[in-house]
């Protein structure tokens, strides 16, 4: 069964078999507004924690998206570059972002549960 964390700057990270999938989180896709461009990362490209991994533009601007734990990126979701707009509409499903394989797992207990996330949004 995968966990689900979240970090201050509003990423979600399921963790799945030592597997971690990132994106950004309905909170986060709703003060951007409509995504236009989503510049994915390379495959085999190391990140550690606080990198930024992902730029997203939206109509309003662009932000950085950061990596929430040390890992080797394994997977951009492709379906992103002719669709930006899935973040928008499935933040947390069909619109992730990245796939990496977790170098060090005890940095997730740094990050928030959802109950922890929700009253940082609250």
């Amino acid at each position: 069964m995968a966990t689900t964390y979240f970090t201050d700057d509003h990423e979600w990270v399921r963790v799945e078999n030592g597997v971690a999938t990132v994106g950004i989180t309905d909170y986060a896709q709703e003060q951007l507004g409509d995504l236009v461009f989503v510049e994915l990362p390379e495959s085999g490209r190391k990140v550690a924690k606080g990198d930024v991994a992902v730029v997203v533009e939206s109509v309003k601007a662009a932000s950085d998206v950061y990596a929430p734990v040390d890992g080797e990126i394994i997977e951009a979701n492709e379906a992103l570059s002719a669709d930006p707009a899935l973040v928008n509409s499935a933040a947390t499903g069909d619109g992730w972002l990245w796939k990496m394989k977790l170098s060090d797992e005890s940095q997730l207990a740094g990050l928030l549960d959802e109950a922890g996330y929700k009253a940082l949004i609250g």
